[in-house]
């Protein structure tokens, strides 16, 4: 009598393969949408591909998608529609006989639970099925829209797309390259081989010591420079011990980039997942509603966001511990276009007349990019809609004394020939990016902490990883920061 898997079975001598035998699914009726697992699989056959495979019905709908899923939406991959595969499908993993339908080596690359957004049989039906996916590597909003066949062609045809949500961009799928069950890569199951300890990147702190595993170190970062991701993790291990007072216990949002620089990044606040070093801290914003949000806790979480292609790192102006007292007020003087650096540094001396003026203590670094960061640490005291007003009315006391060279709106037409005073980075939510930081342009300056004296010799963007390493064998630049008094009242 057949059955949904009757050709599953036709195609496969079960006295040779090791593949499950696919036995009459069981009606089980449409199961709670957080039951339904879901599995995907790299497969080195005849081709190079991925399976991706969804429960529903007792069976797995399977799908070969030659490219594998993509996090970026804009990358609609082809996904053609193959027979029901039995669920016990799901756990293997191992080499198919040459010779046998599909013969190669099988790797379990995600596996996890998926849950419907519309009807799944109309989905199926119509060609728009619509998800969510919850598994060790693939996360958030996903979607298979059929392919209308041309004359000729066979009816199979899909795209795999991702929809948009906080997962998007998050991460690159090319870094995964082991099983999710049992660490192997695709030469070791080929060999039937268990999975080797792995030489692990070790960094020590002053407080633990870790392993992170780093993925291809030799992928390059900024073509200019050459910089590769192991050239990253290498910068961020050493200057951890300088970075990590500014940077440890901070809300960050972190700027990615997949593809390298030369390839678009975007800014991630919210956390995809779980990860070594990393914390998620649940946050009220403007409108009442809790959203996660996270920070890094360690030499480690460093690492783990250069793991998932982290170059910037940018920070709230309070700590984890006293989340609605900020401590940190940072100026950007960020100047218009082609403007003569002793204008900016001009700008940067006005700023601190001021602020002199009323006895604050005031450090200083470049930005790695157009201007410098004048940085006030305090005593966390005032609320956030004190600290933000007082550092609104430092920018339009210097609009106010200096017109033509200052401007406290962020509008870019009203910066002709001026300088925007940028203190809007001191509002609740609102991030500047960290000291130490490599900043995602082009030779990869660092944001670096320098003293006053050196504001006429080092250019904004004047630091690069190699100086900043250099530069830690100095006397720090910002020594006694934490030791200052000072508070908002």
């Amino acid at each position: 009598m057949a059955t949904v898997l009757t050709k599953y079975n036709r195609k496969r001598d079960f006295d040779k393969t090791g593949e499950p035998r696919g036995a009459a699914p069981k009606k089980r009726g449409r199961k709670k949408p957080q039951t339904l697992s879901f599995v995907v699989q790299h497969h080195i056959a005849s081709r190079d591909h991925f399976d991706f495979r969804l429960e529903w019905d007792g069976v797995l709908k399977s799908w070969a998608v030659p490219k594998g899923p993509s996090y970026n939406r804009h990358d609609k991959r082809l996904a053609v529609m193959v027979e029901d595969h039995p669920l016990d499908y799901q756990s293997f993993e191992g080499t198919i006989p040459k010779g046998e339908y599909g013969g190669g080596s099988v790797m379990i690359w995600d596996i996890g639970t998926w849950t419907p957004l519309v009807d799944v049989n109309q989905g199926l039906e119509e060609g728009n099925l619509k998800f969510s996916l919850d598994g060790k590597r693939l996360k958030g909003k996903w979607a298979l829209i059929h392919i209308k066949p041309r004359d000729g062609e066979k009816d199979n045809n899909w795209l795999l797309i991702k929809e948009r949500d906080d997962y998007e961009n998050s991460r690159d799928i090319a870094e995964y390259d082991t099983s999710v069950t049992t660490g192997r890569t695709m030469e070791e199951i080929a060999d039937d081989k268990p999975a080797p300890k792995r030489a692990a990147k070790t960094t020590k702190s002053s407080s633990s010591s870790v392993d992170v595993r780093l993925t291809h170190p030799e992928k390059v970062l900024d073509k200019a420079s050459g910089t590769t991701k192991g050239d990253l993790a290498a910068y961020y291990k050493k200057v951890a011990d300088r970075m990590l007072p500014y940077l440890a216990n901070r809300v960050i949002s972190a700027v990615r980039c997949p593809g390298g620089i030369d390839r678009p990044c975007f800014y991630k606040k919210h956390p995809a997942n779980d990860t070594r070093g990393v914390v998620i801290l649940p946050i009220e914003n403007s409108d009442g509603e809790t959203e996660d949000y996270y920070y890094i806790e360690d030499v480690a979480g460093i690492l783990s966001e250069v793991q998932m292609n982290t170059l910037e790192f940018h920070t709230w102006g309070s700590s984890a511990d006293t989340l609605e007292k900020p401590d940190m007020m940072v100026f950007d003087l960020d100047p218009d276009v082609g403007m003569d650096v002793e204008q900016i540094r001009e700008g940067v001396l006005d700023l601190k007349e001021i602020l002199d003026e009323l006895s604050i203590t005031t450090f200083l670094k470049t930005s790695g990019g157009k201007g410098y960061h004048v940085v006030i640490p305090f005593r966390p005291a005032a609320s956030w809609d004190r600290f933000h007003d007082f550092a609104q009315n430092i920018a339009k006391t210097m609009e106010a004394k200096w017109p033509k060279r200052y401007t406290s709106n962020v509008r870019k037409n009203q910066r002709k020939n001026r300088i925007f005073i940028d203190w809007m980075r001191n509002g609740r939510g609102a991030t500047s990016v960290a000291p130490y930081s490599v900043r995602a342009r082009e030779n990869m300056p660092v944001s670096m902490p320098i003293t006053w004296k050196e504001l006429h010799t080092v250019a904004p963007a004047g630091v690069l990883m190699d100086d900043a390493i250099a530069r830690l064998r100095r006397r720090d630049p910002w020594s006694g920061f934490f030791d200052v008094k000072q508070r908002l009242k």
